[in-house]
């Protein structure tokens, strides 16, 4: 079997993660219903940090992990610049919106990278449970801190504070 790097995956057609040299086409991304929880995501993360100079929220982006693992979370919250075409260090928090193609990816292998990165949240976002799970980085190892439907957490990036209405996602 082949082993992809990311001078493969940058011409690529559409919407591809490579782990670990291993290519995974993105489909969920044509779903009305991602779409919409995707978009009201970011929406309640980008208006409480619109008082931080530092952070900022994203829609997907490359997360260039190493050279044989590329990943596009669903959403990401960002503290720094990002001066090349993708990211190239660890966001503060990602999103994952959770689909029956991806979920075992989502709740695994990605769960395990961000995890190593050290990236501070991971939230996984269930559309058919209409359910938030919100993983928080302690010791170097994810912790459920809340999980549910219609519930707010607060978030603690660089230089700023976001607490999120996970109700309004739905």
């Amino acid at each position: 079997m082949p082993h992809y790097t990311y001078d493969d995956w940058v011409r690529w057609e559409g919407l591809w993660e490579l782990i670990d040299g291993l290519p995974f086409a993105i489909s969920s991304c044509s779903d009305i219903n991602h779409q919409r929880i995707s978009a009201n995501l970011v929406v309640e993360f980008v208006s409480p940090l619109e008082a931080c100079n530092k952070c900022q929220g994203y829609l997907p982006i490359g997360y260039r992990v190493t050279d044989d693992t590329i990943l596009q979370p669903d959403m990401l919250v960002v503290a720094g610049e990002i001066t090349k075409e993708y990211l190239d260090f660890a966001p503060s928090l990602v999103a994952e919106i959770l689909s029956p193609a991806t979920e075992l990816i989502d709740r695994y292998a990605k769960y395990n990278i961000y995890e190593s990165q050290g990236i501070k949240y991971y939230i996984m976002v269930s559309p058919d449970k209409e359910e938030v799970e919100i993983y928080e980085l302690i010791d170097g190892e994810y912790h459920l801190k809340q999980t549910g439907k219609n519930i707010a957490h607060e978030f603690f990036f660089p230089e700023c504070n976001a607490t999120v209405d996970f109700k309004k996602i739905w």
